[in-house]
């Protein structure tokens, strides 16, 4: 135990300690406290957001198919950020993030603060410390279970569980793009860099100790007959590359020598935009720097062991397992582990052409009774690693977790045990408006119980317990008019607890944005002049009003959400939905509306 003489000591009892606030963590964090935990979150910056923070700017990504895109707590938060940062301002993001854990009452949220020890009874956690900067305070967590979501997994060394880092040799488990031979490379980090276009001609003279590249070829290898680097394609603009290549290696566990490495890549950073603006013709006279990353953005360091290791073969083929509670989408995608040590492009990067399941047992250690983890330290070799590791999909793997840990709370249960009751934990993860592959959402036998106004038809639909569009054809939503409702009537007054409602998000984007990138996910990196700024959804509705027993009892005049969660709490006979108005489509679409607890 570490030894704190003379230091302030504050100490918090609580449910659930999650260990580092990047987007995984947060989501465990938010999701934990909307199923009742008391939750300290410990994050080592002074924002969230991890890697898509400002102080990182990395692109949220995840499955790269139409229908595919990351909903939940993710979407609640990409649809606050396109309603409050229109602009895309990467510290109004930091807001958006910092704003969902300011609501939270029941979450305590320690900025500044570093994980440098725990204390442990055998196979189990009683306790994290960590130390804030600012404050020059000691925290110490008590909790019933610890989540790590710190992407370096810090809690492992100090806790005794397993762990492993680099890569498996192809005979450990099977995986025909493994090594030979097994090794300790991981994949690098990037400092990345953020220009904007305006309209003067923009000097840029380089600090004397960035890196020189005088031509294309010193930054990497040129495809023959182009001036098109493979991969390395520094073409800025609006929609384009925000230059991730910029990538160096760790020599060890992707932990050790991160300062080493950071000052390297600030080298690379300055000397790449010195290339871009001054050596050969880039288009970029009208370019200027905005911001040059400090902190390192991370793709690999150690990994827990868990139950279950996701592997390679798991990846292809939209393997579904019983107890799956996230999903992945985004190619294998297995960065050369010499980064800019090399010139040239020998990465891997293969398709995957239909989602897979990430089951619960990758999510909890093997040894350390009650540690979870989410984010790219999941249970997962190298390769499946190389997948899961994008924060879209860290952001499901957050919320699973989160959920989790609430469920096992009500029943008393180790994560482990936990498993007995992975039906109800998929329910809740699917009433929060997460999409499971395989699996439907169960609609009430309350809403089963009411006589409605749909058609047999739109029953079928609505009820169906699948809420996007799926590649078979079936588009799972019903359209009403603007100024229709839906109306539910019982036999005799019955307790109504939440009516939910979930809106189309549009998942094409266009009403969104024309701009590509930003289609993906409402985050930017590079500003030209085509840039337009985002706005909601034109299939999300606007207004609406629910009345019970024909008086009005609920009106909302400015939704952006596209999924509502309306608390009622009173006993009808009928209820109707009246919808007034969208936020610009001609109808309204519904995927779902039902009421739930």
């Amino acid at each position: 135990m570490l030894e704190l003489k003379g230091q302030t000591i504050k100490k918090h009892y609580v449910d659930f300690c999650v260990i580092g606030g990047g987007l995984a963590g947060t989501i465990a964090a938010v999701s934990a406290c909307r199923r009742g935990l008391k939750v300290v979150l410990m994050q080592d910056r002074a924002m969230l957001g991890g890697n898509c923070s400002s102080e990182v700017r990395l692109y949220i990504r995840g499955a790269v198919n139409e229908f595919d895109r990351e909903t939940g707590l993710l979407a609640e938060f990409e649809e606050e950020n396109i309603y409050r940062n229109a602009e895309l301002s990467n510290s109004v993001w930091d807001s958006v993030l910092l704003g969902k854990a300011f609501q939270e009452k029941n979450l305590t949220l320690l900025t500044n603060c570093s994980c440098l020890d725990a204390e442990t009874d055998g196979d189990t956690i009683i306790s994290a410390t960590g130390w804030q900067l600012n404050t020059y305070t000691v925290h110490i967590v008590y909790a019933k279970y610890f989540a790590d979501c710190s992407g370096d997994s810090v809690l492992a060394p100090l806790v005794g569980a397993k762990y492993t880092f680099g890569k498996e040799s192809k005979y450990e488990y099977g995986e025909s793009l493994a090594p030979e031979k097994a090794d300790k490379s991981t994949m690098g980090m990037s400092c990345l860099l953020q220009a904007r276009e305006v309209d003067r001609k923009v000097e840029y003279i380089p600090p004397e100790w960035a890196f020189v590249y005088e031509t294309d070829d010193d930054i990497g290898e040129v495809l023959p007959g182009t001036h098109i680097r493979a991969a390395r394609n520094d073409a800025i603009g609006t929609n384009g590359n925000n230059l991730w290549w910029m990538e160096i290696s760790s020599k060890t566990d992707g932990i050790t020598d991160t300062e080493e490495n950071r000052e390297k890549l600030m080298k690379i950073a300055y000397g790449v935009w010195d290339h871009i603006k001054n050596r050969q013709d880039h288009g970029a006279d009208n370019w200027e720097l905005e911001w040059v990353g400090v902190l390192p953005g991370k793709r690999e360091s150690r990994r827990y062991i868990g139950e279950y290791v996701l592997k390679q073969d798991d990846l292809f083929g939209g393997n579904k397992f019983d107890d799956t509670v996230a999903y992945g989408g985004w190619p294998l995608d297995d960065h050369d582990s010499r980064g800019m040590d090399t010139q040239k492009t020998v990465s891997v990067c293969l398709k995957i052409d239909e989602i897979y399941g990430i089951p619960y047992r990758s999510l909890f250690s093997v040894n350390v009774k009650n540690l979870f983890f989410a984010g790219r330290n999941i249970s997962a070799t190298h390769l499946a690693m190389s997948s899961t590791r994008v924060l879209g999909t860290c952001a499901l793997l957050g919320q699973a977790v989160g959920t989790a840990a609430a469920v096992c709370s009500k029943y008393g249960v180790s994560p482990k045990n936990g498993a007995e009751y992975i039906r109800e934990i998929q329910s809740d993860l699917m009433e929060d408006g997460v999409y499971l592959p395989g699996i439907k959402r169960e609609i009430s036998a309350l809403t089963f119980s009411a006589k409605t106004n749909l058609t047999d038809d739109e029953r079928a639909v609505l009820f169906n317990g699948v809420e996007r569009p799926r590649g078979d054809g079936k588009i799972n939503y019903i359209e009403k008019e603007i100024g229709e409702s839906i109306v539910y009537e019982f036999d005799k007054p019955r307790h109504i607890g939440t009516l939910r409602l979930q809106f189309d998000l549009d998942y094409s984007r266009e009403s969104v944005t024309p701009n590509y990138k930003m289609r993906i996910f409402a985050m930017r990196m590079f500003k030209g002049k085509d840039f337009v700024p985002v706005k909601v959804a034109n299939t999300i509705v606007k207004r609406f009003t629910v009345y019970a027993d024909g008086v009005p009892v609920f009106t909302e005049t400015n939704n952006y959400h596209s999924l509502v969660k309306v608390p009622l709490y009173l006993s009808a006979r009928k209820i109707e939905i009246k919808f007034n108005e969208t936020r610009g489509y001609e109808k309204v679409r519904l995927f779902a509306c039902d009421f739930i607890r």
